[in-house]
């Protein structure tokens, strides 16, 4: 037996679960876990929602509440997502936990005091309205490379790491002011002191799934340099050192002891050690947009601190849909909490596990969905379970029959399907997830072949032996889905499971153990539903309603940014229409000490000539956001003739309504 530490990246805590975190991280890892816990591997399977950082800190401006409230508000829905797709996680924790705290400011200690992270001048912008340094999300401007616009240090359009200098036209993301530049200072991690040491730990392990390799390789080809590891912020784990107040450690350099601080956490609970876990065997699960992190970051900190450095990293490549990349701005996405309110989360798990192979980017469509669904689980796994279970009844009166003088067509088939719990364990322990899926399926439509061929329906008159034959090994078939299938469609696998009557399916060795002769057999349920065309136009329609209504709206404001907006009254002054929409316009409205940009879903409602000199409610000061190539500063809540929150004409211009 060996022990096996599994952890899944964790989800940032600014938002719910869709439909590509589960595909490239959460339904892998769990797979993986619940097989080996099923061939005897003492599995420790964490997790924790990642709660620092500035993107939760500026909701938390926006929405006027504290920065703990919104990780609070995500972390409760992200652990009900990963719940209702039974991911089997053994702890599920948070980076904001005072565990956490102690265990980071201890790692950082640690690193400190062996001269691995040293204090450096470096220069920063700073909003003097705010009285504040602008770290990441809290500036935007222009990337001075590509022309593309950019929060903070980072282009995610051109990819460079931008300094205070390479930012055209900064402005401040809280009050708008533009800042300037000024001396501060950081810490940072001696990552170029690991070179040879991730260059010998990439190129010597044979595991690596080759897109982790290949990501590696071409960075560490680009020479490291040391990474800035914290900064000036009131959210996130403060800096241990007295010199230091005011400065939080960076989510990179805190972010991972997640997974140490959620099995230390479990540990506690369990009185079972973590750290034999992770000195036997750890595999990462993760997205493969944070590659570099986990393959060359993390071993670094490791290295550093002198613990063992992760067995494997496997990365999930993306997942796309209907042929266009997700877009959770647009509304262009799937969340898990809508899906699971339609359909069971196993043909959720099926579909994104036989769709394509991890090491690919694939596509989600509503569709192939639909088909898989029908043309796989229901008319092939569920048909054949469904006859065989009928059959056992209408012959045989529920009890299995004795298998007896077999011919050749019984023991070919027999051999074939007694590879199969060997064949799908080589390829999940070697993760390859849908290889092992597939060969389910391919044994699963051997039986159907194995079933119609040997007609039981005529063989229960004319040679009744080979009727029981077939009854038998179909059944073994049954408990042979049962058990391969628990990793991947864990419910409906125990379905199975339970109407053959099986004590225990949690042991992949039982797989093959023949059901004996006259055991009962539970009458037939419906597994596997077909999902008519109607229902799967429906979710389409919901999708492309969605996009239309973001469009209108873009992601500028919530329901619960009208507790925090400030609300005032305005003219408009110039309107004309935004290209390649039929329903935005963009206003020059006058709000009293200033003219401001609006853009609002009227077009449809009326004209320009109709809006000139208008008052309208606006909402004033969100954040900046692009839409169709136009930035906006405010948005419309209503017009004094449309249906309003409001009335306009009962107010003066530029005042303050909320």
């Amino acid at each position: 037996m060996s022990k096996i530490f599994i952890s899944c990246a964790l989800p940032y805590a600014n938002g719910p679960c869709h439909l590509g975190h589960l595909r490239s991280t959460y339904l892998p890892a769990d797979i993986y876990a619940r097989y080996n816990r099923m061939i005897g591997n003492d599995v420790l399977f964490v997790c924790a929602t990642d709660e620092h950082g500035t993107p939760i800190a500026v909701k938390a401006d926006k929405e006027n509440k504290k920065p703990i409230e919104i990780a609070k508000r995500y972390h409760d829905m992200i652990v009900r997502d990963v719940e209702s797709c039974n991911i089997s996680l053994d702890n599920f924790t948070r980076t904001s936990d005072e565990a956490h705290y102690k265990i980071a400011q201890n790692f950082f200690l640690e690193l400190y005091n062996n001269d691995l992270i040293y204090k450096k001048d470096i220069q920063q912008l700073y909003c003097e309205n705010c009285n504040k340094f602008l770290p990441d999300r809290y500036v935007e401007g222009i990337c001075s490379f590509c022309g593309a616009d950019a929060r903070g240090d980072h282009c995610e359009s051109c990819g460079r790491h931008l300094e205070p200098t390479d930012l055209d036209e900064p402005k401040c993301l809280t009050c708008g002011h533009t800042p300037i530049i000024k001396d501060t200072y950081q810490y940072f991690f001696a990552l170029s002191k690991f070179q040879k040491d991730l260059e010998e730990y990439i190129s010597s392990h044979d595991k690596l799934p080759a897109n982790v390799k290949n990501y590696s390789e071409n960075w560490l080809k680009e020479g490291l340099e040391d990474w800035v590891l914290t900064r000036d912020m009131d959210w996130g784990i403060p800096v241990p050192l007295e010199e230091a107040k005011g400065k939080v450690i960076y989510v990179w350099g805190e972010a991972f002891l997640g997974y140490i601080s959620s099995a230390s956490q479990w540990s506690k609970n369990s009185n079972k050690k973590w750290e034999d876990y992770w000195d036997d065997d750890v595999i990462h699960f993760i997205g493969k947009d944070i590659i570099y992190h986990h393959a060359i970051f993390w071993p670094a900190l490791l290295k550093a601190y002198g613990c063992k450095l992760p067995d494997n990293i496997y990365a999930g490549e993306f997942l796309s849909l209907e042929g266009e990349k997700m877009s959770t701005s647009k509304n262009w996405v799937v969340w898990i909490k809508d899906f699971v309110e339609d359909f069971d989360s196993d043909l959720l798990r099926y579909y994104l596990t036989i769709n394509a192979p991890l090491n690919k980017d694939t596509d989600f469509s509503w569709d192939d969905f639909a088909r898989r669904v029908n043309d796989e689980l229901a008319d092939v796994i569920g048909n054949f379970l469904h006859r065989t279970f009928t059959f056992t009844h209408k012959y045989f009166d529920g009890n299995l029959p004795d298998y007896l003088n077999p011919d050749d067509e019984d023991t070919e088939f027999e051999l074939l399907m007694k590879e199969v719990p060997d064949t799908v364990g080589n390829l999940i322990s070697d993760l390859k997830f849908r290889e092992g899926l597939i060969e389910i399926f391919k044994i699963a439509k051997i039986g159907n072949k194995y079933f119609n061929d040997c007609e039981p329906w005529k063989a229960v008159k004319e040679n009744p032996q080979k009727a029981a034959n077939c009854i038998y090994l179909s059944n073994q078939l049954a408990k042979i889905l049962a058990i391969t299938l628990k990793p991947y469609i864990p419910i409906k696998a125990d379905e199975i499971a339970k109407i053959i009557n099986l004590n225990n399916s949690n042991q992949w060795k039982d797989a093959n153990v023949p059901i004996p002769v006259g055991h009962r057999i539970s009458k037939a349920k419906p597994l596997f539903k077909k999902i008519d065309d109607e229902i799967i136009e429906n979710e389409k329609e919901k999708l492309y309603k969605n996009l239309k209504e973001s469009e209108n709206m873009s992601d500028l404001i919530t329901i619960d940014d009208f507790g925090k907006v400030d609300i005032r009254i305005g003219q408009i002054k110039e309107a004309e229409k935004i290209e390649k929409s039929d329903k935005l316009l963009k206003l020059q409205v006058d709000i009293g000490d200033k003219v401001i940009q609006v853009v609002a879903g009227i077009a449809q409602n009326y004209s320009i000539d109709e809006l000139i000199d208008k008052k309208i409610a606006v909402v004033v000061n969100l954040e900046p956001a692009k839409l169709f190539g136009t930035k906006s500063e405010g948005m419309i809540l209503a017009t004094d003739d449309s249906v309003a929150l409001l009335s306009p004409d009962e107010c003066n211009i530029g005042e303050k309504i909320r």
